[in-house]
């Protein structure tokens, strides 16, 4: 872990080609230690969450290249590691577990943290969800609160119920998310901690009746 994090406070400081061409041994070591970090945690968490027995690292983890073709920033490279694990990989669209090592204030997620659940979702999906919530908002509401370490990611919410839906809904609030997902923040201690894989598993364990009530819900989407 000491590599990785040494690594991605260096590249946020000195984000450049030049810099990491000059620096391709570190990079290489950081990349080898967050692969096998990932194979580690594909193995734990297919221990408690069977829907991601056989992933590899590739299926999960992302190019550390920026895409910068239409971003007004022209960084080249990522200023952190991630890797979603999830039912069919990364591309699937399904809800999984997201490990993300970022250092602080580095102006993507501005930290590292443990997610679950969904970034984004495809319109199909967000209404299948919003539909499921209003037809069973007290087993998404268990669901929640099974993941006691998080906290559900309202940041991006709308700010009225969705059309269709009543205003004095008793789980309304939910309806409004747009990102369905929860976060845990983890700092540097965490990371370097002597019983962080264990620690980042007994978290996780918190979210399979999260991710599973998302996955059913997008399931749905596509039957229709």
């Amino acid at each position: 872990m000491e590599s990785i994090l040494a690594f991605l406070n260096q590249i946020k400081k000195n984000n450049s080609k030049e810099w990491l061409d000059a620096h391709r041994t570190e990079y290489q070591a950081a990349t080898q230690s967050f692969n096998l970090l990932v194979e580690k945690l594909i193995a734990g968490i297919s221990g408690f969450d069977t829907s991601i027995k056989g992933l590899t690292v590739k299926d999960c983890t992302y190019r550390f290249n920026r895409d910068i073709r239409f971003s007004a920033n022209k960084m080249p490279y990522k200023t952190h590691f991630g890797a979603f694990i999830c039912p069919n990989g990364k591309k699937s669209g399904f809800s999984g577990y997201y490990f993300h090592i970022e250092p602080t204030d580095s102006g993507f997620l501005n930290g590292s943290m443990l997610c679950a659940g969904l970034y984004s979702p495809q319109p199909i999906v967000l209404k299948s969800i919003r539909e499921e919530i209003y037809l069973n908002g007290d087993t998404f509401e268990k669901a929640v609160r099974e993941a006691k370490s998080f906290v559900l990611e309202d940041e991006h919410a709308l700010k009225n119920v969705p059309r269709g839906y009543p205003a004095d809904f008793q789980y309304a609030e939910y309806l409004k998310i747009k990102n369905p997902s929860v976060y845990k923040r983890i700092n540097e201690t965490f990371l370097l901690s002597d019983t962080f894989l264990e620690k980042t598993l007994e978290a996780f364990r918190e979210t399979v009746s999260f991710n599973a009530w998302l996955n059913k819900a997008i399931r749905y989407a596509y039957e229709d």
